[in-house]
C-alpha cells in the first residue's frame, strides 16, 4: 500500500520505519527537513508538503503534537485536503480532544476525505517494536481501509465507534497511566523515605494485586533513575489538560485526575517538562526533601 506520513517525531520516526518494513511504500512530510533525512535513507520517498503527501498516497497518517497542529497538517494551506482526491481516508494518531477531533472530521468531511482519530499508547518503547494500542474513531469502512497500515505499528487494534471516540478511549488511557505513574512514585518515594529498599518492595508488589504494567516498567525505571524521554512530561501534562477540559464540559468529576494534573503542570513549570514523565519522581522528592531536593 501507499501511505503517506505526516510528523516525524519521537513516535512518527520509528513508526514509518515499521511501514517500510512492513513492505508499504512510504512517502513523509515533516516542517523540519533534517527529520526526513534519516526515513530517506531508509527507503522513505520525501514530499514537499503534506498536500503532496496526500496526492502521492492512498492512505495518510499524522502525528503531530495538539489539535492547531492536527487543524494544520489537514485544512491549512498545502494540507492533506488540498491534494486528497475525493474518497481518501487520513488517520490522525495524535492525542487531541474528542471535540476536536470530530470537528475537524465534519470539515474534512465536507471535502471528501474521511477522518480517523486513531490516538495510541505505548510510547517510543512500542512505536519501535510495532506494539502500540491503537484505539480508532471513525466509519467502519475507513477503519478497514486503513487496517493494513495499523497492523504494521500497533498489536492491540480496537475500533471503539464513530467519530471521537478514539480519542475519549485515550483520554482514559492518560487518566490511567497518569495516576498510576504519579501512584508508583509515591509509593517508591515512601518506600525509600522510610529507609526500606525500594526495588525489594516493587517486588513485593509486582506479585500481588498491586501489579501494573506501569509499576512493572516505569517503575522499574524510577529505580534505574532513568528518565530518558520515551514521552514527555510536557506531553502528559497536555493529555491530561485534555481530560480536564472534557471532564469541565461534561460536568464529571475526576478527582484523582485532577489532583495529577495539578502535579505534571508543577513537574513542567519546575523545569522538568522535556523529561519522562516518571520524573514526577524527582518532584515528590523535591517537595518531601528526598533525593531530588
Amino acid at each position: 500500500m501507499e501511505v503517506g506520513f505526516i510528523g516525524l517525531g519521537l513516535m512518527g520516526r520509528p513508526m514509518v520505519l515499521n511501514l517500510i518494513k512492513a513492505g508499504h511504500s512510504v512517502f513523509v512530510w515533516s516542517r523540519r527537513r533534517e527529520s526526513m533525512q534519516p526515513l530517506l535513507d531508509a527507503g522513505a520517498q520525501g514530499c514537499a508538503s503534506a498536500a503532496e503527501v496526500a496526492r502521492r498516497a492512498a492512505l495518510t497518517l499524522s502525528m503531530v503534537a495538539d489539535a492547531p497542529d492536527v487543524e494544520q497538517v489537514t485544512l491549512g494551506p498545502d494540507g492533506v485536503a488540498e491534494g486528497a482526491g475525493s474518497g481518501h481516508v487520513h488517520v490522525d494518531m495524535s492525542t487531541i480532544a474528542p471535540a476536536a477531533a470530530q470537528d475537524i472530521a465534519a470539515r474534512l468531511a465536507e471535502r471528501g476525505v474521511s477522518l480517523l482519530d486513531a490516538p495510541v499508547s505505548g510510547g517510543e518503547v512500542g512505536a519501535i517494536a510495532g506494539t502500540l494500542t491503537i484505539m480508532v474513531g471513525g466509519e467502519a469502512a475507513a477503519f478497514e481501509r486503513a487496517l493494513p497500515a495499523f497492523e504494521a505499528v500497533g498489536k492491540a487494534i480496537t475500533h471503539i465507534g464513530a467519530s471521537g471516540a478514539g480519542q475519549v478511549a485515550k483520554a482514559c488511557n492518560q487518566i490511567l497511566t497518569g495516576v498510576g505513574v504519579a501512584a508508583v512514585a509515591e509509593a517508591l518515594n515512601f518506600a525509600t523515605a522510610s529507609g526500606v529498599d525500594a526495588g525489594k518492595v516493587r517486588e513485593a508488589l509486582l506479585g500481588g494485586f498491586a501489579y501494573s504494567r506501569v509499576l512493572e516498567n516505569h517503575g522499574q525505571r524510577m529505580l534505574e533513575r532513568n528518565f530518558k524521554p520515551g514521552f514527555k512530561a510536557w506531553m502528559h501534562q497536555k493529555d491530561l489538560r485534555i481530560v480536564m477540559e472534557e471532564a469541565h464540559r461534561l460536568g464529571l468529576a475526576l478527582p484523582s485526575a485532577a489532583a495529577t494534573a495539578q502535579m505534571f503542570n508543577a513537574l513542567v513549570g519546575s523545569g522538568l517538562g522535556e523529561e519522562d514523565s516518571i520524573s514526577v519522581l524527582k518532584l515528590l522528592e523535591r517537595l518531601s526533601g528526598g533525593e531530588g531536593a
